[in-house]
């Protein structure tokens, strides 16, 4: 199923002026934990569950607590929300379109429950929103935000912010089904109120706002000027009904892309940070296993290209404040096949997307660790571009394993940014390697 991060194509390539691309000590790997932000500060660790994990991957909310994630996180983001043709948030049991039977209908037996208490068939709220409440109970402080739209789901996002009216009833909508969790019924599931207080927050994950993006997904001119509106409203709406419950916030939260030419098309940086509670930068997918050639799809730095110091630099020289910045990692790698030329593989023609176990160039990280380990393959590193990747002579593998993200969090501390973001938690191994090392990363350790 491919509602995420995954389905992007590339971006157009364009260079990026970074004077300090290659500054050793932005990308040591014991960055010095008094530097900006130091060991001291909070970071926010924002990590994406996805709906559809729960079936062929077999990943569960449960097997966050069980792994350690859940302990380490401050938020996660449930992908996806989707929005109608009409303009509202809804779900529902169409197939590629909502999945409540996932979402609150689906029972969980005692042994896939955080509380270990299977669920009955009378209760109302059932399914990865009644695991989410748990797990809250479990990690108090622990935040839970939707996420509406993702690569496949955006489609109708430039008709829904279209007029005030328009926006006012999207929003409106998407309060009324997450935050006061007023879900339809289904059986003896849902119901007003139903999936109250599973939410604190909503992510806007729009792609993209003024420029294109999947193939059915439209856009337009103004669509910048409406985003910039349509965040203002979901600011205001939140606000308001934060008031009347005599609670502190919701958050908002928007992921944002990396290219230039995107951000320029559909942001309106300083207006939009005014209201949004932080942003997660994209920092993957610079290079995806479509296109003709090897490349990196997540480097720290790289000269003329695309990368994680130049998003940064990109929106701060915009606006954005750098605590509100939040570092998008991958949790995946891309992958090519038939790769000729020799050498290291990187930069080199392929045949195409190497095989996988879920889409072809795309591949969890737990799976490329046993790669790694097997032996057939050698890890290669750029230690000044801040990447790795995986080559066994013809198949390459460009990702981020915990020493890369050693160094990432370093960088994330050194420039005082908000923290991290992953996508996505299902594609770490059993034992939370990888969020495992961003928390003690951020802590300095």
């Amino acid at each position: 199923m491919r509602r995420s991060m995954l389905g992007r194509l590339a971006v157009a390539a364009c260079s990026l002026s970074l004077l300090t691309a290659f500054a050793p000590a932005a990308v040591g790997a014991d960055a010095d934990a008094s530097a900006a932000g130091g060991s001291g500060r909070s970071y926010r660790k924002v990590g994406y569950f996805t709906q559809w994990g729960v079936y062929g991957r077999d990943f569960q909310v449960q097997d966050l607590d069980a792994n350690g994630s859940a302990g380490k996180l401050t938020h996660i983001n449930y992908a996806f929300g989707n929005v109608s043709a009409e303009g509202r948030c809804f779900t529902g049991n169409v197939p590629g379109k909502a999945d409540a039977w996932a979402d609150y209908a689906r029972p969980l037996d005692a042994a896939n429950s955080v509380d270990g208490v299977a669920d009955t068939w009378d209760q109302p709220l059932a399914g990865n929103f009644n695991q989410l409440r748990e797990l809250k109970a479990k990690h108090p402080g622990l935040k839970v935000l939707i996420s509406l739209g993702g690569w496949s789901w955006s489609t109708h996002f430039s008709d829904a912010a279209l007029t005030p009216a328009s926006r006012k009833a999207l929003v409106a909508s998407c309060i009324d089904l997450y935050i006061k969790g007023n879900l339809p019924q289904d059986g003896t599931r849902g119901g007003a109120g139903a999936a109250a207080d599973v939410f604190d927050g909503i992510d806007l994950d729009w792609e993209w706002p003024g420029s294109a993006g999947d193939t059915d997904t439209k856009y337009r001119p103004e669509d910048k000027r409406n985003f910039t509106a349509l965040v203002k409203e979901f600011r205001t709406q939140l606000d308001a009904y934060a008031r009347s419950r005599k609670k502190a916030r919701y958050e908002l939260t928007a992921f944002v892309p990396t290219a230039p030419a995107k951000i320029d098309a559909g942001f309106d940086v300083r207006r939009i940070m005014r209201d949004l509670d932080f942003v997660n930068l994209q920092g993957y997918d610079f290079h995806v296993s479509g296109e003709p050639r090897t490349a990196q799809q997540s480097a720290l730095y790289a000269r003329d290209d695309f990368s994680v110091h130049g998003t940064v630099e990109a929106w701060k020289r915009r606006g954005a404040p750098a605590h509100k910045l939040v570092m998008g990692m991958p949790f995946y790698g891309q992958g090519w096949t038939g790769v000729v030329g020799g050498g290291d593989g990187m930069g080199r023609p392929a045949t195409g997307p190497a095989p996988a176990t879920w889409a072809a160039g795309y591949e969890d990280y737990k799976a490329l660790k046993k790669l790694a380990d097997s032996g057939a393959y050698q890890v290669h590193r750029d230690r000044r571009g801040g990447h790795a990747w995986l080559f066994d002579g013809t198949t390459l593998w460009t990702y981020d394993d915990p020493r890369v993200l050693r160094v990432k969090t370093g960088y994330i501390r050194e420039m005082g940014l908000g923290g991290a973001m992953f996508w996505s938690l299902d594609a770490d191994t059993a034992d939370g390697e990888l969020m495992t090392a961003v928390d003690r990363g951020l802590r300095g350790r």
